[in-house]
């Protein structure tokens, strides 16, 4: 097991890449607090990693709110003791044009996508120096690499996770603490599954898999990266796009 008896906190844990990557570090022996709006979404997968014989808690919290996120660390610490890997996958979308695009619709990916992977890092990090060890890994996307039409909220807002992702691992390097992202290209999710037929068609024709990506393939990936096999690895943002941008 890579992963035995490491503490990992993963937001949005309740659907798509979150509850895979629950599954598979599961799988892989971590301990974990799984995160997301609604308790009864993050208690279901709870209960699936019980299945699995995992050990997991289920906490409801909002990534753009500061205070829930200090209780998130604090129950984290009450509970566990210790806080090893955190991965940053909360995230929104809310496509539009450029002069189509409301100020919501900007705020609201904006809040998440990017304030929150800073709340939770921020926070996460500061334990992190104490114990002279952790893993922050971060969502970031194809989009924050290459940009997309009728993303520029979302495509802003992984750019921006992408510089956090290189600065953090700059300063944070001398506490021991590791921090990368992956850049997923389209993936098979529930959010993804909600687009028109046509859509889906075009995502999978661009990548050279003629497929889109598994849940599983991003899992895959946070669980090497937030093992000791990649301790060498830092400041990194990994592509797992089937060949989408080559």
């Amino acid at each position: 097991m890579r992963l035995k008896d490491k503490v990992a906190i993963i937001t949005g844990a309740s659907r798509g890449i979150g509850e895979a990557t629950a599954r598979k570090f599961a799988l892989e022996g971590a301990k974990l607090v799984l995160v997301d709006l609604k308790k009864d979404e993050v208690d279901r997968v709870s209960q699936i990693i019980k299945d699995l014989n995992g050990e997991s808690i289920g906490i409801d919290v909002d990534v753009t709110d500061r205070e829930e996120v200090e209780n998130l660390m604090k129950k984290t610490i009450h509970h566990y003791g210790r806080i090893d890997v955190v991965i940053n996958n909360a995230g929104i979308t809310q496509d539009a044009t450029l002069v189509k695009m409301t100020e919501q619709q900007w705020d609201s990916v904006i809040d998440v996508n990017l304030k929150g992977v800073f709340n939770v890092a921020q926070e996460a990090a500061k334990i992190m120096i104490e114990q002279k060890s952790g893993v922050i890994l971060n969502a970031s996307s194809v989009v924050g690499l290459y940009g997309n039409f009728g993303q520029t909220n979302y495509a802003a807002s992984k750019w921006g996770v992408n510089g956090m992702t290189k600065s953090w691992a700059k300063e944070l390097g001398k506490h021991g603490i590791r921090v990368n992202a992956i850049a997923p290209g389209f993936i098979a999710t529930p959010m993804v599954d909600k687009m028109p037929d046509k859509v889906k068609e075009m995502m999978r024709n661009k990548s050279v898999l003629n497929r889109m990506g598994k849940p599983e393939d991003i899992a895959n990936g946070y669980a090497f990266l937030a093992s000791d096999e990649a301790e060498y690895i830092t400041g990194t943002v990994l592509s797992i796009d089937g060949g989408t941008v080559i």
